[in-house]
């Protein structure tokens, strides 16, 4: 396998597209507490994005979590012509993002998710995973899906334990 070059990349964002912007925008407001960075219309060139065509006219919503920089999450929404939107499935499959959100409160995530209609998979699990340096993580999780079908994995970190050690 060849040596992977010595260059910096960052993942800063991943866009979704979205049914409605407005559900949207309020889902991840009050879900996962994130704010609006960006808010603008823009006419597709038909070179950036593989959807669409060239001049359509769209609308992006760009959501800041704590940093703004990463952790960002872009929201885009087809007005004309409207982008026909297929059924949700409420699974995961190829193609299909899983996003991993770490929060301070799995059960208060979830209810957030509930009041506003969100499907959850999974309201309340504990569980442990061992992580790359061997340390134990338990959590606390659940796991929901976003108004249009994309899936969350919530958790919250309970405890970790070190290797050889129990704290």
């Amino acid at each position: 396998m060849p040596e992977a070059p010595e260059v910096l990349n960052i993942i800063k964002r991943t866009t979704l597209i979205v049914r409605d912007m407005t559900v949207s925008v309020r889902w991840y407001e009050h879900v996962l507490g994130m704010s609006v960075w960006l808010d603008t219309e823009y006419v597709l060139s038909g070179e950036g994005i593989a959807a669409g065509s060239p001049g359509d006219r769209t609308h992006l919503v760009i959501m800041r979590a704590e940093h703004d920089k990463i952790g960002m999450i872009g929201l885009l929404q087809w007005l004309e012509p409207p982008l026909p939107a297929p059924e949700i499935t409420y699974t995961v499959g190829y193609g299909s993002p899983v996003f991993v959100v770490e929060t301070e409160d799995a059960g208060e995530l979830a209810r957030r998710a509930e009041e506003l209609g969100a499907r959850i998979h999974t309201r309340e699990r504990r569980f442990s995973v061992t992580g790359a340096g061997g340390q134990i993580r338990h959590l606390k999780g659940a796991a929901l899906f976003d108004p249009d079908g994309h899936f969350f994995e919530c958790n919250e970190v309970l405890r970790i334990e070190h290797p050889n050690n129990s704290t």
